[in-house]
């Protein structure tokens, strides 16, 4: 779950729809994305040995402003969809992602990938908590509950047994946390705001941004790498437009908990590639976190139900 450009942006590229027979097909695009989005993370945790950070921001950036820019400029209504009312709180909304961004690939870089998708997970926990101070939005005490259960969970899996580096664990976080931010943004802007414009100001800026930041870090990519970075942004970019079909055609409450499976792929590739295997911490605060954030989706449901 490396990248805050993942779901929320690709969501807001076409407007969803939810016709009930078509469950199935949004179900089976979202499982697909998630193998992918795990697919480009271990790319990524791969290239971090020998490629800066800031330069594989630019390069995903880069690549997915190319493709999903494409894609939503042709399908979103061309250059009047990228007028804004909101310039400032787009600029709030990209830099917040570019930084989640940069912490997610710094995490990748120093933990193993089950651990960054832990702390990935918390970010529907600063979204309900958050959502109170910064958008008004009313949150009952069952879901308060759930909010310090699953920061609980987070503790388990970052004690001092699990292993895991307090700084990149608390890097995580912060990843975590901007992620969540930027997601409350886009609920902000998307009272006013197109959808291409969303996503086109989000890719520009963190584009821009971090390419000046890679001047300075740049290494002269081999062909491999070459490649293998080139496949990052082509692996992120098809497995946005595969979300952005998923919540056209269902709920976000019948597709969102599809992506917990992405702890099974991360485990897996982790151990594939990398060796590593979650530790005991870890899966038990996963399924502390997963616990409370699938509570936290099925109160927030039954609240717009009713």
């Amino acid at each position: 779950m490396s990248d805050v450009l993942k779901s929320a942006d690709c969501r807001t590229v076409v407007e969803p729809s939810a016709p009930a027979d078509s469950v199935p097909y949004a179900v089976g695009c979202f499982l697909a994305s998630i193998v992918l989005f795990a697919v480009m993370d271990t790319l990524i945790k791969l290239l971090t040995a020998t490629i800066p950070v800031p330069q594989l921001m630019f390069v995903r950036s880069v690549v997915a402003l190319a493709l999903i820019g494409g894609y939503a400029m042709v399908c979103g209504g061309g250059l009047a969809s990228l007028r804004t009312k909101r310039p400032l709180a787009h600029v709030w909304r990209a830099f917040a992602g570019l930084i989640s961004m940069g912490c997610f690939f710094y995490a990748f870089k120093h933990l193993p990938l089950a651990d960054v998708y832990v702390l990935n997970f918390a970010g529907p926990l600063f979204i309900t908590a958050l959502s109170v101070p910064l958008l008004g939005e009313k949150v009952g005490w069952r879901r308060w509950v759930a909010v310090l259960v699953g920061f609980g969970g987070v503790l388990v899996m970052a004690q001092p047994s699990s292993g895991a580096p307090i700084g990149p664990v608390l890097v995580g976080l912060c990843a975590a946390l901007f992620y969540a931010l930027s997601l409350l943004t886009v609920r902000g802007l998307s009272k006013t705001e197109t959808a291409t414009s969303i996503v086109v100001y989000l890719l520009l800026t963190t584009s821009t941004v971090s390419g000046v930041l890679a001047i300075p870090v740049w290494e002269t990519p081999t062909v491999t790498e070459g490649l293998l970075l080139l496949a990052v942004g082509a692996l992120g970019a098809v497995a946005q437009v595969l979300i952005t079909q998923a919540f056209r055609r269902a709920p976000p409450a019948v597709v969102a908990p599809f992506e917990y499976t992405g702890m099974v792929w991360a485990s897996l590739f982790g151990y594939l590639v990398f060796g590593d295997l979650p530790t005991v911490p870890v899966i038990a605060g996963a399924m502390v976190i997963i616990g409370s954030g699938l509570y936290i989706l099925h109160r927030e449901t039954m609240a717009a139900k009713g």
